[in-house]
């Protein structure tokens, strides 16, 4: 039943391969051919343009025809360097988590399995992930390094040269939550565990699609907004970004829903103030460690007793140093949109209890 829920792919023939369908996510391509599987990854910045390709064979095949270009990896993947905390906690929820040799950013990652592996000497820690050191990863062997591309970049430095594997991880690049979720099954194929990737998405898929008309029965419509001032401006999510689009899943009334930026947009306190002044119900991230207060809050910016919510204590925040937000919620969207249809629909009963956001105290 979760496998149909989730629309389980049939293969369709073309250009002389099956090319495995995705429900959702736009910037993958998957083909297998006798012998080998294509990955193509789009370029998220340039139209048309591919930002990089694959060639997985498995790592008992003897490939005696002539294999496309691209980077060509055996799998399933044995070993591997990961840069980012939320593809750790990805392979820990795919039970892959003992083929993790590596980290960069240690500081960054709050998954304590990775902590305690790093203290027995079973991860290393390999530094910095924008300079990390190289003689660390080479002394792993890993069979590829995982690690987020970006936008003018300039490329990986010495990573590129060490003749390993670079696994681009864009998914953040896609649309919508759901897209982004879905490049798990391409992780999936990378170690062996794609059907267990599948059916974990086809749980997400379901459980996501089930909540969407959950917050429909509501009977209460609350304005929301979110996150806070940060140095001298208050970034807001655009209204075609992935958490634009779970607000709008989420039946809220959101001031910047028909923004069409994908990423945050930059506003003055004063913007922010006027358009989203009178919101029912204030959410926002913030680090500390500790639950922080509204007396807090008001020493960061004087302001905020102007907002409603902040007036009538309908503020909810999102410690991401106690909480695994960033670590989870990329992948398992359908805990975040559970947390968001809580707090926005106290009419809607029987949800688990908060999992990210807890409501701000006095």
């Amino acid at each position: 039943m979760l496998l149909s829920s989730c629309g389980r792919q049939t293969a369709a023939q073309q250009d002389g391969g099956d090319t495995v369908a995705f429900k959702y996510a736009r910037k993958l391509t998957v083909v297998r051919h006798d012998g080998y599987t294509e990955v193509t990854l789009q370029n998220p910045w340039r139209e048309g343009k591919v930002l990089h390709r694959y060639v997985l064979v498995p790592s008992d095949a003897n490939v005696s025809q002539p294999l496309p270009e691209g980077t060509v990896i055996r799998t399933p993947l044995k070993r591997s360097v990961v840069f980012t905390t939320v593809h750790c906690a990805l392979l820990q929820m795919l039970h892959e988590e003992d083929k993790i040799a590596g980290v960069a950013d240690l500081k960054y990652i709050k998954i304590p399995f990775i902590h305690e592996q790093v203290e027995k000497g079973r991860i290393t820690d390999c530094g910095d992930a924008m300079s990390p050191v190289i003689e660390k990863i080479i002394d792993q062997h890993p069979d590829a390094i995982f690690l987020s591309p970006f936008e003018n970049s300039g490329g990986y430095g010495k990573v590129e040269d060490i003749d390993i594997p670079l696994i681009e991880c864009a998914e953040y690049m896609e649309a919508t939550p759901l897209a982004r979720a879905e490049w798990m099954r391409f992780y999936g194929m990378l170690f062996g565990c794609e059907q267990r990737a599948d059916s974990l998405f086809a749980v997400v898929d379901s459980c996501y699609q089930a909540l969407k008309e959950v917050a429909k029965t509501s009977k209460i419509q609350r304005s929301v907004v979110l996150d806070k001032v940060t140095g001298s401006v208050w970034y807001v999510p655009g209204g075609h970004s992935t958490i634009g689009q779970m607000l709008k899943d989420a039946q809220s009334q959101y001031p910047w829903a028909d923004d069409e930026h994908s990423g945050s947009v930059s506003l003055p306190f004063e913007t922010v103030l006027e358009r989203a002044g009178e919101c029912d119900v204030w959410l926002f991230r913030y680090s500390s460690d500790h639950p922080i207060t509204y007396r807090e809050l008001l020493s960061e910016h004087h302001g905020y007793n102007q907002f409603k919510a902040f007036r009538k204590k309908e503020a909810y925040g999102c410690n991401v140093e106690l909480s695994l937000f960033y670590e989870e919620a990329p992948f398992r969207p359908d805990w975040l949109l559970t947390d968001f249809i809580k707090m926005l629909h106290p009419d809607i009963l029987n949800l688990p209890p908060l999992r990210y956001y807890q409501k701000i105290g006095e």
